[in-house]
């Protein structure tokens, strides 16, 4: 079972990036993928809420998932839109995944959970928040042999979201993602390998990476890593392009045999020393 991971300097320029998209699912199918996953706002990266309303209209989403369900049909494969905006109902909007059958048919979706609103020190401030709505509701699809674990970018830093998708039966967690620079530099790696040895699954990171038309610079490296923490393929830069990986489904019974955390889970309870200064 092969699998892969499109790295995208996505613009503001809806078309260019559907055909970008369109011409790595068929390089991925003519080698054998069965699943292609494409970053964080991959469709359209906007940052400026006026760029985002004037395009996040239902008129333009209904339109967009139509050709992206084209081009899975036309590739007979999962194809997995890492997320596009689209409205929410009460002025804001959702950062939502999208995950098309080889037939074309849209068979789930994921609104991420947990919104960026940080200070990154060498970066500006983000506030997702200000312009998305967070999503409510943890998703576990089957694909294939596989069972797909949603998740989006700084869902990464919350285990126990990865612990919830991995009790529920996923054992291939997506991690789609427009990470900075600077957190990218520190965090990339360890963060996505800890959640693949963490759930013995294998993890599939599609990144954006580069200079953006809006103004953001993306850290790229994208990633396929197997349920013992070790990387099976990497785009070792901002560049665009695809990399593939062909996944031993063994593994996942391997790496969760040798490691059984889930059977060798405790409850507990937490003491605080009221005392403490």
């Amino acid at each position: 079972m092969k699998i892969a991971a499109l790295q995208m300097c996505s613009s503001i320029q809806v078309d260019q990036n559907i055909d970008a998209i369109a011409q790595a699912a068929q390089a991925a199918a003519s080698q054998g993928v069965i699943y292609l996953q494409t970053p964080e706002m991959s469709v359209m990266f906007a940052e400026k809420r006026a760029q985002l309303d004037a395009w996040a209209t239902d008129e333009n989403v209904a339109q967009t998932l139509n050709a992206l369900a084209d081009i899975a049909r036309n590739n007979a494969l999962y194809l997995h839109i890492g997320s596009m905006a689209v409205p929410a109902g009460d002025g804001r909007l959702f950062n939502r995944s999208f995950l098309f059958s080889p037939n074309g048919d849209l068979l789930d979706t994921y609104d991420k959970i947990h919104l960026f609103d940080a200070d990154v020190e060498g970066d500006e401030p983000y506030r997702e928040s200000d312009n998305y709505r967070p999503g409510e509701e943890a998703v576990v699809t089957p694909v294939g042999a596989l069972n797909l674990g949603f998740s989006i970018c700084y869902d990464v830093r919350f285990a126990h979201l990865y612990a919830a998708l991995r009790e529920a039966d996923a054992n291939l967690m997506a991690v789609p993602a427009a990470f900075t620079v600077p957190t990218g530099e520190a965090h990339w790696h360890v963060l996505l390998r800890a959640r693949a040895i963490e759930t013995g699954s294998f993890l599939v990171a599609a990144a954006q990476g580069g200079a953006h038309e809006n103004g953001r610079n993306t850290y790229g490296h994208s990633v396929i890593i197997d349920p013992w923490g070790r990387v099976l393929a990497e785009k070792a830069d901002t560049e665009p392009g695809l990399i593939i990986a062909p996944l031993d489904l063994n593994l996942i019974k391997e790496a969760r045999m040798r490691l059984p955390t889930l059977a060798n889970r405790r409850e507990f309870s937490l003491s605080v020393n009221r005392h403490m200064s």
